[in-house]
């Protein structure tokens, strides 16, 4: 059976999570934090969650262990089977890590775990994000879903990247980051509708708690 390793705070993992949850795909989830301990980059080289255990080995990348599973597991089709729409959600996918998320994670500390971020980095992710949620407004359908009339990789990325993203716009610029995408706003909220959407959530607000006493202790 496979194994998913990680925690349910890290919003990478929830989206592996939910993936194999929407594809009914049988799991087991072992609870660990990423680190630098030699037993832990034995299984992923960068010393990341997520992790996923499969009988030939184990995968690191959320990307790659989305792509993977799309193409070993049945259920429900979480890519497009046209070559284009297929091409079409994977650059939506990158283009909400790599505009929306990354930005956005570069201010966490500040947000969430009471740290301090340079007013340089701040000012660039406020930028960055704006710039994200432009080209997510340009180039994403919303009918209801990021690219159509379906769920697809891209509803993860955007489901687990943008509340974050929206905190530190919030909290740091005091900006509304989706005021000009009502859209978008309105799939966050049919999403929250589904069942398997709501176990996720439900596992992360238990762990929080204790995830950011921890983190605080640390810095």
């Amino acid at each position: 059976m496979i194994k998913l390793h990680g925690f349910a705070v890290s919003n990478y993992f929830n989206m592996v999570k939910l993936a194999l949850l929407e594809k009914g795909v049988d799991f087991e989830i072992n609870t660990v934090h990423g680190s630098q301990d030699e037993a832990f980059l034995a299984i992923s080289p960068r010393g990341k969650v997520p992790v996923l255990e499969t009988d030939k080995g184990f995968l690191n990348e959320t990307n790659v262990i989305l792509e993977y599973i799309e193409e070993t597991q049945s259920g429900k089709a979480l890519l497009p089977s046209d070559p284009y729409e297929r091409g079409y959600v994977r650059a939506l996918t990158k283009e909400i890590e790599l505009y929306i998320e990354l930005p956005a994670r570069s201010c966490y500390m500040e947000v969430f775990f009471g740290g301090k971020v340079d007013d340089a980095v701040k000012e660039k992710a406020k930028a960055d994000l704006l710039a994200g949620v432009a080209t997510l407004k340009r180039h994403a359908k919303f009918a209801p879903y990021v690219a159509g009339s379906e769920m697809t990789i891209a509803d993860l990325m955007f489901l687990f990247s943008i509340d974050l993203a929206s905190a530190v716009a919030g909290k740091l610029f005091g900006i509304d980051l989706l005021a000009d995408l009502p859209e978008a706003k309105a799939l966050l909220a049919e999403l929250a509708k589904n069942p398997n959407v709501q176990q996720v959530e439900a596992d992360k607000n238990a762990e929080m708690a204790a995830f950011i006493a921890a983190a605080k202790a640390r810095k």
